[in-house]
C-alpha cells in the first residue's frame, strides 16, 4: 500500500497541515484583534489629543 518514504511525507504533510492550521486559529483570535484593538486606541489618543490642542 504505502511504502516506508511515502508513509513518512504524508506524516510531514499532516504535520505542517496542522501547524498551519493552529497558527491561522491563534492569529485569527487572538492577534489581529489585538493589532484591531491598538490601532483604534491609538486613533482615539490622537484625536482627543488635537482636539485639545486646538481648544488651547
Amino acid at each position: 500500500m504505502f511504502e516506508f518514504s511515502q508513509y513518512l511525507g504524508f506524516l510531514a504533510f499532516l504535520t505542517i497541515l496542522t501547524i498551519g492550521f493552529w497558527l491561522m486559529m491563534f492569529l485569527v483570535t487572538f492577534v489581529v484583534p489585538y493589532w484591531i484593538y491598538g490601532g483604534v486606541k491609538e486613533l482615539l489618543q490622537e484625536r482627543k489629543a488635537n482636539r485639545n490642542t486646538e481648544q488651547a
